[in-house]
């Protein structure tokens, strides 16, 4: 029906024809992992499965992999992946992979636990977050070939690299890990730097201007769904200002959906005073 398959898709295909019941066993892991409110895609398990079996993240290998190969291979990813999603909410306090500018962080972060035997010493962990953040921010598996990325994450710590040899890797590509003034113009919601934006808000304690609750994407209720705010309405200076100014992360502020509806296209010089 002009449906574009994904290599995932037919990596898949070529497991379920001589593994029965894989997708199942898959379906049921995402079923555990959204009850901890993340959402992983089935291509995603997929190539984790085909990480831990193989140690490289292409799916040409597949065809080639027996299946006792490709199901401890499971077993391993599953381990994994359960203490990347601890790690990404308890470490990270990123609650839902929305904040996630690419799903292969949960791969790359599985990983490295598994070859510690999710042993991390305090440096590990400390430096392991500060990659994350940075990584996540940079956009390191959104430009070029994000598998090429993954694997040569993946070659570094298979040869008993960690964290820093991951952050040297992402300073020879970005040039500096810093983050300035500068990197924010004319960025907005779709920057994975809005993502840093909203994590450090949080660690900060920011509030909801209105209902005084922390800032949170598993709130219950859909009037308490955190969304962002044009501080500036855009319907008061979209005559004065272009769209990508009005989009800036420099004028969005995190509000209750509730809220949000409330203040509408008023003046901030009104509602901000309340």
């Amino acid at each position: 029906l002009g449906v574009k398959l994904r290599g995932s898709d037919l990596a898949l295909a070529q497991i379920t024809a001589r593994w029965r019941n894989s997708l199942k066993l898959l379906e049921e892991f995402q079923d555990e992992c959204e009850a901890r409110w993340m959402t992983l895609d089935l291509g995603l398990l997929v190539r984790a499965m085909v990480v831990f079996a193989t140690g490289q993240s292409r799916f040409d290998r597949v065809s080639a992999t027996s299946v006792s190969k490709l199901q401890k291979g499971w077993e391993e990813a599953k381990e994994g992946l359960r203490f990347a999603i601890n790690f990404l909410r308890t470490n990270a306090d990123i609650e839902d992979e929305s904040l996630l500018s690419s799903p292969l962080f949960f791969i790359t972060i599985a990983y490295f636990s598994h070859l510690k035997k999710q042993k991390l010493t305090k440096k590990d962990s400390r430096l392991l977050l500060y990659w994350l953040y940075i990584a996540n921010a940079r956009g390191r598996y959104s430009r070029g070939s994000s598998e090429s990325l993954l694997d040569a994450d993946l070659t570094t710590i298979r040869k008993g690299g960690g964290p820093q040899e991951l952050l040297d890797t992402l300073q020879q590509q970005f040039g500096r890990l810093t983050v300035d003034v500068s990197d924010f113009i004319g960025r907005g919601a779709g920057s994975p730097l809005f993502s840093l934006v909203f994590l450090a808000l949080k660690a900060k304690g920011a509030k909801d201007w209105k209902t005084g609750l922390g800032l949170s994407l598993t709130h219950q209720g859909k009037y308490h769904y955190i969304q962002y705010h044009h501080i500036f309405p855009k319907a008061l200076i979209k005559q004065e200002y272009e769209r990508k100014e009005i989009n800036e992360i420099a004028n969005m502020a995190f509000v209750s959906g509730r809220f949000n509806r409330e203040i509408s296209d008023t003046k901030p010089e009104k509602y901000i005073p309340k």
